[in-house]
Protein backbone atom coordinates (compact mmCIF):
# COMPACT_ATOMS: atom_id res chain seq x y z
CA UNK A 1 0.00 0.00 0.00
CA UNK A 2 1.27 3.46 -0.90
CA UNK A 3 1.46 5.71 2.16
CA UNK A 4 2.41 9.32 2.78
CA UNK A 5 3.84 10.82 5.96
CA UNK A 6 4.29 14.53 6.69
CA UNK A 7 7.11 16.23 8.57
CA UNK A 8 8.13 19.78 9.44
CA UNK A 9 11.83 20.56 9.57
CA UNK A 10 13.61 23.78 10.60
CA UNK A 11 15.16 25.35 7.53
CA UNK A 12 17.44 28.33 7.01
CA UNK A 13 16.98 31.16 9.54
CA UNK A 14 14.65 28.90 11.51
CA UNK A 15 11.85 28.98 8.95
CA UNK A 16 9.85 25.78 8.80
CA UNK A 17 10.00 23.47 5.79
CA UNK A 18 7.02 21.20 5.17
CA UNK A 19 7.98 17.78 3.77
CA UNK A 20 6.24 14.60 2.77
CA UNK A 21 7.53 11.08 2.27
CA UNK A 22 5.70 8.74 -0.11
CA UNK A 23 6.52 5.03 0.09
CA UNK A 24 5.21 1.50 -0.24
CA UNK A 25 4.43 0.20 3.27
CA UNK A 26 6.01 -3.12 2.28
CA UNK A 27 9.34 -1.41 1.59
CA UNK A 28 9.94 1.05 4.42
CA UNK A 29 13.72 1.01 3.90
CA UNK A 30 13.65 1.35 0.11
CA UNK A 31 16.25 3.65 -1.53
CA UNK A 32 15.36 7.28 -0.93
CA UNK A 33 14.93 9.97 -3.59
CA UNK A 34 14.87 13.64 -2.60
CA UNK A 35 13.09 16.03 -4.97
CA UNK A 36 14.00 19.74 -5.08
CA UNK A 37 11.40 22.00 -6.72
CA UNK A 38 12.12 24.98 -8.94
CA UNK A 39 11.69 28.75 -8.87
CA UNK A 40 8.14 29.84 -7.98
CA UNK A 41 7.48 26.16 -7.30
CA UNK A 42 6.44 24.08 -4.31
CA UNK A 43 6.33 20.41 -3.36
CA UNK A 44 2.63 19.94 -4.19
CA UNK A 45 2.72 21.72 -7.53
CA UNK A 46 0.73 20.11 -10.32
CA UNK A 47 2.03 16.63 -11.05
CA UNK A 48 4.56 16.28 -8.21
CA UNK A 49 2.33 14.00 -6.10
CA UNK A 50 1.70 11.70 -9.07
CA UNK A 51 5.46 11.50 -9.60
CA UNK A 52 5.97 10.63 -5.92
CA UNK A 53 3.38 7.84 -6.15
CA UNK A 54 4.96 6.47 -9.33
CA UNK A 55 8.40 6.26 -7.72
CA UNK A 56 6.91 4.57 -4.64
CA UNK A 57 5.17 2.02 -6.88
CA UNK A 58 8.53 1.32 -8.49
CA UNK A 59 10.51 0.61 -5.34
CA UNK A 60 11.63 3.99 -3.99
CA UNK A 61 10.86 6.27 -1.09
CA UNK A 62 10.20 9.76 -2.43
CA UNK A 63 10.83 12.78 -0.19
CA UNK A 64 9.80 16.23 -1.38
CA UNK A 65 9.86 19.48 0.52
CA UNK A 66 9.21 23.19 0.31
CA UNK A 67 12.34 25.32 0.48
CA UNK A 68 12.14 27.49 3.59
CA UNK A 69 11.94 30.77 1.65
CA UNK A 70 9.87 29.68 -1.37
CA UNK A 71 6.93 31.84 -0.27
CA UNK A 72 4.66 29.09 1.03
CA UNK A 73 4.06 28.28 4.70
CA UNK A 74 3.12 25.07 6.54
CA UNK A 75 -0.41 26.47 6.88
CA UNK A 76 -0.54 27.54 3.20
CA UNK A 77 1.60 24.96 1.40
CA UNK A 78 0.27 25.67 -2.11
CA UNK A 79 -0.10 29.48 -1.93
CA UNK A 80 2.56 32.17 -1.95
CA UNK A 81 1.32 33.61 1.33
CA UNK A 82 4.70 34.80 2.64
CA UNK A 83 6.24 37.11 0.06
CA UNK A 84 8.54 38.58 2.71
CA UNK A 85 10.23 35.20 3.01
CA UNK A 86 10.31 34.89 -0.78
CA UNK A 87 12.01 38.27 -1.07
CA UNK A 88 14.72 37.19 1.39
CA UNK A 89 15.59 33.99 -0.46
CA UNK A 90 19.10 33.32 -1.76
CA UNK A 91 20.78 30.35 -3.39
CA UNK A 92 22.96 29.84 -0.32
CA UNK A 93 19.78 29.58 1.77
CA UNK A 94 18.46 26.88 -0.57
CA UNK A 95 21.74 24.97 -0.31
CA UNK A 96 21.45 25.11 3.48
CA UNK A 97 17.87 23.86 3.22
CA UNK A 98 18.84 20.94 1.01
CA UNK A 99 21.64 19.98 3.40
CA UNK A 100 19.11 19.93 6.25
CA UNK A 101 16.84 17.62 4.24
CA UNK A 102 19.73 15.26 3.44
CA UNK A 103 20.69 15.29 7.13
CA UNK A 104 17.08 14.37 8.00
CA UNK A 105 17.08 11.49 5.52
CA UNK A 106 20.42 10.11 6.65
CA UNK A 107 20.28 10.47 10.44
CA UNK A 108 17.37 8.08 11.01
CA UNK A 109 15.75 10.25 13.68
CA UNK A 110 12.21 10.22 12.20
CA UNK A 111 12.34 7.80 9.27
CA UNK A 112 14.40 4.66 8.56
CA UNK A 113 17.93 5.91 7.89
CA UNK A 114 19.06 6.20 4.29
CA UNK A 115 22.63 5.19 3.49
CA UNK A 116 22.99 8.02 1.05
CA UNK A 117 20.31 9.52 -1.18
CA UNK A 118 19.40 10.06 -4.79
CA UNK A 119 18.60 13.61 -5.89
CA UNK A 120 16.20 14.94 -8.50
CA UNK A 121 16.24 18.71 -9.01
CA UNK A 122 13.90 20.60 -11.32
CA UNK A 123 14.91 23.87 -13.01
CA UNK A 124 16.40 26.12 -10.31
CA UNK A 125 16.24 23.15 -7.96
CA UNK A 126 18.37 21.38 -10.54
CA UNK A 127 21.09 23.98 -10.19
CA UNK A 128 20.92 23.71 -6.40
CA UNK A 129 21.09 19.91 -6.66
CA UNK A 130 24.10 20.02 -8.97
CA UNK A 131 26.02 22.17 -6.50
CA UNK A 132 24.99 20.03 -3.53
CA UNK A 133 25.96 16.81 -5.35
CA UNK A 134 29.43 18.27 -5.94
CA UNK A 135 29.68 19.16 -2.25
CA UNK A 136 28.11 16.16 -0.53
CA UNK A 137 29.14 12.56 -1.15
CA UNK A 138 26.00 11.31 0.61
CA UNK A 139 24.36 12.02 -2.75
CA UNK A 140 24.88 8.74 -4.60
CA UNK A 141 23.23 9.65 -7.92
CA UNK A 142 21.80 12.82 -9.46
CA UNK A 143 19.06 13.43 -12.01
CA UNK A 144 18.77 17.02 -13.17
CA UNK A 145 15.34 17.77 -14.64
CA UNK A 146 15.17 20.72 -17.06
CA UNK A 147 17.95 22.26 -15.00
CA UNK A 148 19.45 25.64 -15.66
CA UNK A 149 23.20 25.90 -16.13
CA UNK A 150 23.43 29.38 -14.60
CA UNK A 151 21.26 31.14 -12.05
CA UNK A 152 21.49 34.28 -14.18
CA UNK A 153 18.90 32.67 -16.47
CA UNK A 154 16.23 33.61 -13.90
CA UNK A 155 16.24 37.35 -14.61
CA UNK A 156 17.22 39.72 -17.43
CA UNK A 157 20.79 40.94 -17.12
CA UNK A 158 19.64 44.47 -18.00
CA UNK A 159 17.52 44.58 -14.83
CA UNK A 160 20.44 44.21 -12.45
CA UNK A 161 21.50 47.88 -12.26
CA UNK A 162 18.02 49.09 -11.38
CA UNK A 163 17.58 46.12 -9.06
CA UNK A 164 20.62 47.21 -7.10
CA UNK A 165 19.56 50.87 -7.02
CA UNK A 166 16.06 50.09 -5.77
CA UNK A 167 17.08 47.14 -3.62
CA UNK A 168 14.24 45.01 -4.97
CA UNK A 169 13.05 43.42 -8.21
CA UNK A 170 9.49 42.29 -8.91
CA UNK A 171 8.89 39.22 -11.06
CA UNK A 172 5.40 38.45 -12.31
CA UNK A 173 3.95 35.05 -11.50
CA UNK A 174 1.81 34.57 -14.59
CA UNK A 175 -0.22 31.81 -12.91
CA UNK A 176 -1.25 33.78 -9.81
CA UNK A 177 -0.74 37.32 -11.19
CA UNK A 178 1.34 38.09 -8.10
CA UNK A 179 4.33 40.40 -8.31
CA UNK A 180 7.00 38.30 -6.58
CA UNK A 181 9.64 40.45 -4.84
CA UNK A 182 13.34 39.60 -4.73
CA UNK A 183 15.72 41.71 -2.68
CA UNK A 184 19.12 42.56 -4.08
CA UNK A 185 20.59 40.40 -1.32
CA UNK A 186 20.15 37.57 -3.84
CA UNK A 187 22.57 39.35 -6.17
CA UNK A 188 24.86 40.03 -3.22
CA UNK A 189 24.89 36.30 -2.50
CA UNK A 190 25.97 35.62 -6.08
CA UNK A 191 28.81 38.13 -5.84
CA UNK A 192 29.98 36.95 -2.41
CA UNK A 193 30.04 33.29 -3.46
CA UNK A 194 31.01 33.26 -7.14
CA UNK A 195 32.84 29.94 -6.96
CA UNK A 196 30.24 28.06 -4.95
CA UNK A 197 27.30 29.34 -7.02
CA UNK A 198 28.88 28.71 -10.42
CA UNK A 199 26.77 25.74 -11.56
CA UNK A 200 28.99 24.81 -14.50
CA UNK A 201 32.17 24.94 -12.42
CA UNK A 202 30.57 22.70 -9.81
CA UNK A 203 29.25 20.38 -12.52
CA UNK A 204 32.80 19.80 -13.68
CA UNK A 205 33.74 18.40 -10.25
CA UNK A 206 30.88 15.89 -9.88
CA UNK A 207 32.08 12.31 -9.58
CA UNK A 208 28.74 10.59 -8.87
CA UNK A 209 26.63 9.13 -11.70
CA UNK A 210 24.51 11.91 -13.21
CA UNK A 211 21.64 11.89 -15.69
CA UNK A 212 20.79 15.19 -17.40
CA UNK A 213 17.20 15.16 -18.72
CA UNK A 214 15.79 18.00 -20.80
CA UNK A 215 12.91 18.55 -23.21
CA UNK A 216 13.62 19.77 -26.72
CA UNK A 217 10.63 22.16 -26.53
CA UNK A 218 11.62 23.84 -23.26
CA UNK A 219 10.98 27.58 -23.66
CA UNK A 220 11.80 28.47 -20.04
CA UNK A 221 15.26 26.90 -19.83
CA UNK A 222 16.52 26.20 -23.36
CA UNK A 223 18.06 22.86 -24.28
CA UNK A 224 21.41 24.64 -24.60
CA UNK A 225 21.64 24.64 -20.79
CA UNK A 226 21.62 20.83 -20.77
CA UNK A 227 24.22 20.79 -23.52
CA UNK A 228 26.41 23.17 -21.49
CA UNK A 229 26.10 20.92 -18.43
CA UNK A 230 27.11 17.92 -20.52
CA UNK A 231 30.15 19.82 -21.83
CA UNK A 232 31.13 20.74 -18.28
CA UNK A 233 30.85 17.11 -17.13
CA UNK A 234 31.37 14.75 -20.09
CA UNK A 235 30.82 11.67 -17.88
CA UNK A 236 27.20 12.68 -17.28
CA UNK A 237 24.49 11.11 -19.46
CA UNK A 238 22.35 13.50 -21.53
CA UNK A 239 18.82 12.32 -22.26
CA UNK A 240 16.53 14.49 -24.41
CA UNK A 241 12.75 14.05 -24.30
CA UNK A 242 11.09 14.72 -27.63
CA UNK A 243 8.37 17.37 -27.46
CA UNK A 244 9.14 17.89 -23.78
CA UNK A 245 8.45 21.33 -22.35
CA UNK A 246 9.81 22.73 -19.07
CA UNK A 247 7.48 20.60 -16.92
CA UNK A 248 7.17 17.65 -19.33
CA UNK A 249 3.45 18.22 -19.76
CA UNK A 250 2.65 19.04 -16.14
CA UNK A 251 0.45 21.99 -15.21
CA UNK A 252 -0.91 23.53 -12.03
CA UNK A 253 -3.55 22.70 -11.17
CA UNK A 254 -3.48 19.25 -12.76
CA UNK A 255 -6.82 17.45 -12.79
CA UNK A 256 -5.94 14.10 -14.36
CA UNK A 257 -4.91 11.11 -12.25
CA UNK A 258 -2.31 9.82 -14.70
CA UNK A 259 1.05 11.24 -15.62
CA UNK A 260 1.43 13.20 -18.88
CA UNK A 261 3.25 11.15 -21.53
CA UNK A 262 6.51 13.12 -21.43
CA UNK A 263 6.59 13.18 -17.63
CA UNK A 264 5.92 9.43 -17.55
CA UNK A 265 8.87 9.07 -19.92
CA UNK A 266 11.02 11.20 -17.59
CA UNK A 267 10.09 9.07 -14.57
CA UNK A 268 10.95 5.85 -16.39
CA UNK A 269 14.31 7.21 -17.50
CA UNK A 270 15.12 8.38 -13.97
CA UNK A 271 14.04 5.09 -12.38
CA UNK A 272 16.04 3.05 -14.91
CA UNK A 273 19.06 5.23 -14.15
CA UNK A 274 18.67 4.76 -10.38
CA UNK A 275 18.18 1.01 -10.87
CA UNK A 276 21.53 0.58 -12.63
Amino acid sequence: MIKKEYFTLPGAKGRAMLMDLTYDSRHKTAPLVIFAHGFKGFKDWGTHNLVANYFAQNGYRFLKFNFSHNGTTPDNPIDFADLIAFSDNTFSIELDDLKAVIDFACNGSAIPRADGVYLIGHSMGGGISIIKTAEDKRVKKLVSMASLATFYNLWPKAAEEQWRLQGILYMLNSRTNQQMPLKSTLLDDMHRNPGRLDILAKAATITQPWLIVHGDEDKTVPLSHAEDLKKAQPKAELSIIKNGDHTFGGTHPYAANTLPAQLHDFCDRAINFFNK
